[in-house]
């Protein structure tokens, strides 16, 4: 694969961690665990292929309002113990990631959990080789929302593709080129990166999550390489 036919920004949406837990007999947070060493490897794997952008969604907004106590509380020590290492990672050191978490984890999250994130956030904030972007307390909806609302306090503003990018928690981060949700389900969640998503190339995986593994990954990157993106025309 030529750097060319390599995405820019590329989104996972990582579904099916309980269903894969449940149908081995665990509860459902041992999921969650196995889901975030897959990521590690992903990630590497991602890396490798020098793709600057990734995007990765942990939670929606109803996930840690909705789901079992007992799970959200094994989610959330999850948290605490991966930002944690990630803020002293040697990988993300060496290779200049830059931490970034979106979402309404300010508000949701207790405090001890927010602690380790953003000494992720600080540790790598000076970085700009690579950049990992976590999805956390987060819903589209609520973000395209919000941005009108802000853009509408500004009666004089002039409503331009622009501006609304300007109002979006994704500002700063490049339209997503390719995104992979895996689980078997063909569909979006949550109004998932609604206006950033507007273009990008889609691939749906049967596997759940936890059995998608970097050669799955890679598999799916040889796919966009060989797809000729239209842009709606």
């Amino acid at each position: 694969m030529s750097n060319q036919n390599i995405p820019k920004h590329i989104v996972i949406t990582p579904d099916g961690n309980r269903r894969w837990a449940k149908s081995r007999g665990f509860k459902p947070w041992i999921g969650h665990r196995i889901a975030f060493k897959h990521f590690e490897e992903i990630f590497g794997a991602a890396i490798d292929l020098k793709i600057p952008y990734f995007s990765f969604w942990i939670s929606s907004k109803d996930n840690l309002k909705k789901r079992p106590k007992a799970e959200v509380k094994f989610l959330l020590n999850l948290f605490k113990k991966k930002f944690t290492e990630l803020a002293v990672d040697k990988t993300i050191h060496k290779n200049q990631v830059r931490i970034n978490v979106i979402g309404e984890w300010k508000i949701q999250l207790s405090e001890d959990v927010k602690i380790p994130i953003r000494q992720a956030i600080e540790a790598t904030k000076n970085y700009n080789k690579f950049f990992l972007n976590f999805f956390i307390a987060y819903s589209g909806v609520d973000e395209m929302l919000n941005a009108v609302k802000k853009i509408n306090k500004r009666s004089n503003s002039r409503i331009t593709s622009e501006i609304i990018k300007k109002n979006l928690l994704t500002k700063d981060l490049p339209p997503v080129d390719f995104l992979i949700r895996t689980g078997g389900g063909a569909h979006m969640s949550s109004g998932f990166m609604m206006w950033d998503i507007a273009d990008a190339e889609l691939y749906f995986s049967d596997k759940l999550y936890p059995d998608f593994t970097a050669d799955d990954f890679r598999n799916a990157i040889k796919d966009y390489s060989c797809r000729r993106r239209c842009f709606g025309a």
